[in-house]
């Protein structure tokens, strides 16, 4: 079965990743392989640490690193992501049931087989959101947008984390 991808997207300190967190944390409770990942939009970013072996061989020369640890594996690639698409990023997401997508507002804005939950801070940018972003499943965030009469559900995660849950729920089993 192909996973299920939904977009978390809104702006920094909206809440994506505590939207993120919580689904994560209780859909894995409930059995779902989850897969996460983070759009990290600053140039020049690297988990990599100058110095560290990893950075040593990777500038030697290296394309692809793996770090082994007792608890974990961490794959390193040398690529340039700057025009990767969506199926790109997805298809290093093997062996789940769900995909969430932190950010990636470009790729993922006007993808209507990528249905998203938008974090929102204020008024506006629930506005916004709605001219920017198809589907919206629901909003969540810092700001209610309940008395916004936008006809699309706002979840507390915080407060009522089951709602949104079961929401998520819902779209994959519609999806099998």
């Amino acid at each position: 079965m192909k996973p299920i991808v939904i977009a978390v997207v809104g702006s920094k300190g909206s809440g994506k990743t505590t939207t993120i967190e919580i689904l994560t944390k209780e859909l894995s409770r409930k059995g779902y392989k989850i897969a996460a990942v983070k759009h990290i939009p600053e140039p020049n970013f690297t988990i990599d640490k100058k110095g560290k072996d990893t950075w040593r061989f990777a500038k030697a020369g290296a394309k692809k690193i793996l770090s082994v640890a007792s608890n974990e594996i961490a794959t390193i690639e040398k690529v340039g992501t700057e025009n990767f698409s969506l199926d790109e990023i997805l298809r290093r997401c093997e062996g789940v049931d769900l995909i969430f997508l932190e950010g990636f507002k470009k790729i993922v804005s006007k993808n209507d087989d990528v249905p998203k939950i938008v974090a929102v801070k204020s008024a506006e940018e629930a506005r916004e959101a709605v001219k920017n972003f198809k589907p919206i499943l629901t909003f969540t965030g810092l700001y209610s947008t309940e008395n916004l009469n936008l006809e699309i559900p706002y979840f507390d995660v915080v407060k009522a984390s089951e709602r949104i849950v079961n929401m998520v729920e819902k779209l994959v089993e519609e999806r099998c």
